[in-house]
């Protein structure tokens, strides 16, 4: 799983969970998150954590995409980038558009097992349309690395799953950095 670099969202603080919003250029990385995605592929690339053979599936968001197209050129992929929505961001409802520090409202409603009070998507929908990528994933693929390019939020909601985890947990696991590429295995 590979979180994307830092985006011109994160540096102007406000969140940007929409779609039809993020699919902007104006919402995709800036030079330090390319960097920070060129950083964590190289050093994938010495560990032989990822190759030329990985299959990437990515967000449709652009700075998911961009994050994409910087691995797949550093690590010399032929194949074309598999776009898939079940990775998109986690919608956060009436707080998209605002300030970053409201994700910690949502937060902590998901740690409390409260009732979504924003209209934002649940961590157990969140689980179930990645976790429905990766039951596709295991049918299509014996034997092949994926790599998964996505958010903060929706990859460590998937990796509850991996940890056996309840969902609603995802923020005591250790938060993926912008540009972190994190092996997850069952």
């Amino acid at each position: 799983a590979l979180r994307h670099g830092e985006s011109k969202a994160n540096t102007a603080e406000i969140i940007v969970s929409n779609l039809e919003d993020a699919i902007n250029e104006e919402y995709s990385l800036t030079k330090n998150g390319e960097k920070q995605v060129s950083t964590s592929i190289e050093n994938s690339k010495k560990s032989k954590i990822l190759d030329s053979e990985v299959i990437i599936y990515c967000s449709p968001f652009s700075r998911c995409k961009r994050t994409a197209e910087i691995t797949k050129e550093l690590l010399g992929i032929k194949i074309e980038i598999n776009i898939d929505e079940r990775l998109r961001e986690r919608w956060f409802g009436s707080l998209d558009k605002s300030g970053t520090n409201n994700y910690q409202k949502v937060w902590s409603n998901d740690s409390n097992n409260r009732q979504q009070e924003y209209n934002e998507e649940s961590v157990e929908n969140v689980k179930s349309r990645v976790v429905s990528l990766i039951d596709d994933l295991e049918k299509i693929y014996q034997q092949k690395k994926i790599l998964l390019v996505s958010h903060g939020d929706v990859l460590q909601i998937l990796e509850t799953q991996f940890k056996n985890k309840s969902s609603n947990m995802h923020r005591s696991i250790k938060s993926l950095e912008r540009g972190e590429l994190r092996e997850l295995n069952n």
